[in-house]
């Protein structure tokens, strides 16, 4: 049974979310945090826990931020739209910009 927030997730984001929760487990299997011991640090429950390791789009972004901070991974969360990195974003912003800038004409001087 799907819930209404997986029903309007567009699919991209269901995945990307889903990889996410994998990640996040794979890295909190490797620092060998047990399930306990992650959701007592991140003040979630089990289950909630378990819901971000599947990548459940119900559990708040502010959870998955929790989490990925306790692994020491948060820095890259930020990146998504930095102006640096944002390769779609600059080549849009570039798009915008006048594509021909003709120069001012200078009045000529007559005597």
């Amino acid at each position: 049974m799907k819930t209404q927030a997986t029903d309007t997730l567009p699919r991209a984001a269901r995945q990307a979310l889903v990889k996410l929760g994998g990640d996040i487990a794979v890295a909190r299997k490797k620092r060998r945090i047990s399930t306990v011991s992650m959701a007592e640090r991140a003040f979630i429950s089990r289950g909630t826990l378990y819901k971000v390791e599947k990548g459940n789009p119900s559990v708040s972004m502010g959870i998955y931020a929790t989490v990925l901070s306790i692994l020491g991974l948060i820095e890259g969360l930020g990146q998504a739209a930095d102006r640096r990195t944002d390769s779609l974003g600059l080549d849009i912003e570039e798009d915008r910009l006048p594509k021909k800038v003709q120069p001012r004409r200078r009045k000529s001087a007559r005597s």
